[in-house]
């Protein structure tokens, strides 16, 4: 049982200090499962002291999040002086930004996560904790409650609530075995009606205007019947590109440049991936990381990639790999 192997090695080091790192811009996902995650260690091994905290802050909906939570990231937390390093949510080192350089490569690391795991964080993992068909982080955090044992207190299923439902577009993509668990967690005492609405914040104006302006400089790639949007935005990359599904393309690629810096966010609708078998994380977004010297990972309909180089370069080659994979 993996909760046993993740206190076995604790054990083993004589841990006094864990810290929690979530991926920049943490969403609710990723801060849920280092919440419940971090209380369930308190319980297990209630000497333990932890810390979480998230590359660059959280995002806009987990601050949101986070008022409803008695949590309080640490901005500064102490990793070289940590016993072990668990990573939630979090595919790649890099996506740590500056803390991901204070990790030795030696350094007890476990990783919690549900994206298609990348080679270079498996060689670094002490012990990996990972399913891709999962949900979310927060579905594989709640397993391991199963497996200890521990009922969720009404805060932490009320953080793994909300982070399952941010990454199942409020259960849209749900599988049964979610469901299942979103069931659990309401016997837990969750009310979902009163906690879904911290995810429905109004969409600020910058992104509006982001989503609007990729839209305008959106080209069209058809291959057979499928509509590929290739766009870029200097900010949001993430939100234009799910603007670009919702109007009508099967995937969407958005780039944007910033500092040097460029960021990609790619998408897809659940049918482009079922007929085409095309996973964005492993056939997209590993590579597109590759090739700006970066990284890359993530879902098989949610993926993204970080490196430099030349936006216009960086579409061309999205667009040349997915001519060869749907051709």
């Amino acid at each position: 049982m993996q909760i046993h192997e993740i206190l076995a090695l604790i054990d083993k080091l004589d841990a006094k200090l864990v810290v929690l790192l979530c991926h920049h811009n943490a969403d609710p996902d990723a801060i849920g499962a280092a919440f419940a995650f971090s209380g369930l260690l308190k319980r297990l091994r209630p000497s333990l002291e932890t810390e979480i905290a998230a590359a660059s802050g959280p995002s806009r909906l987990a601050k949101s999040m986070l008022k409803s939570l008695p949590l309080e990231l640490t901005a500064q937390p102490r990793i070289e002086e940590a016993d072990l390093i668990v990573l939630l949510d979090t595919n790649t080192i890099q996506q740590l930004n500056e803390l991901g350089t204070r990790i030795n490569p030696d350094h007890p690391l476990v990783v919690i996560d549900h994206h298609a795991s990348h080679p270079e964080t498996e060689r670094l993992a002490t012990f990996f904790v990972a399913d891709e068909e999962a949900s979310s982080t927060c579905e594989v955090v709640y397993r391991l409650f199963k497996e200890a044992e521990v009922e969720p207190t009404q805060e932490e299923a009320k953080a793994l609530f909300l982070g399952i439902a941010f990454d199942t577009r409020h259960f849209i993509i749900a599988t049964s075995d979610t469901l299942k668990v979103v069931a659990e967690l309401t016997e837990a005492g969750v009310n979902a009606q009163e906690t879904l609405p911290i995810l429905s914040l109004p969409m600020e104006h910058s992104e509006r205007v982001a989503r609007l302006k990729a839209g305008n400089r959106v080209k069209i790639l058809r291959i057979k019947d499928w509509l590929i949007a290739l766009s870029h935005v200097s900010a949001y990359q993430a939100s234009a590109s799910r603007g670009l599904i919702a109007l009508g393309a099967h995937m969407a690629v958005v780039a944007g440049q910033k500092a040097g810096r460029i960021q990609v966010s790619l998408r897809a609708s659940r049918e482009f991936y079922t007929e085409t078998g095309i996973h964005l994380g492993r056939d997209l977004a590993k590579p597109l990381g590759e090739f700006l010297g970066g990284m890359g990972g993530g879902h098989s309909v949610s993926a993204g990639a970080n490196g430099a180089g030349d936006l216009e370069a960086c579409l061309a080659f999205c667009a040349k790999l997915l001519k060869k994979k749907l051709r």
